[in-house]
């Protein structure tokens, strides 16, 4: 049988200073975090720059392809999510790198799932281009 246990202390825990705006204020400030964001990624992780200047050409290429309007999103729909796993994939290594430098499973293991997921977000991107292409041309 389960117990249920009531922990009073959780429901006073603090809430951080970032999370007191509301309104516009909060999508404005939210707007300029993410700006700041991409700038770091830009500077600072070296598989971002990658990506991106893979997904420049690549929007391009999918906009000028001769298939559906569905298929040019699709095209540019998996490139972005390459960028959006990758920087996801930079946070977990940020906040790991953070919290300890020293060598561990449990840290080895968050930056290999977060690897992982960027590599299976790239496959997809692949196999759709394939996909894609391969219905068109052949």
């Amino acid at each position: 049988m389960a117990h249920h246990y009531y922990f009073p202390e959780a429901m006073t825990q603090p809430v951080s200073e970032f999370k007191s705006k509301s309104g516009l204020k909060r999508i404005l400030a939210a707007v300029f975090y993410s700006v700041d964001g991409l700038k770091a990624a830009w500077r600072g992780e070296q598989a971002f720059r990658q990506e991106l200047m893979l997904f420049v050409p690549g929007a391009i290429v999918a906009m000028l392809l001769p298939v559906s309007s569905f298929q040019k999103l699709a095209l540019i729909a998996v490139l972005v999510l390459v960028l959006i796993v990758e920087l996801i994939n930079s946070a977990i290594e940020a906040v790991v790198d953070r919290v300890s430098l020293e060598r561990h499973p449990l840290s080895k293991n968050a930056k290999d799932f977060g690897s992982a997921a960027v590599m299976l977000a790239s496959l997809l991107a692949g196999a759709t281009w394939a996909v894609v292409l391969f219905n068109r041309f052949w």
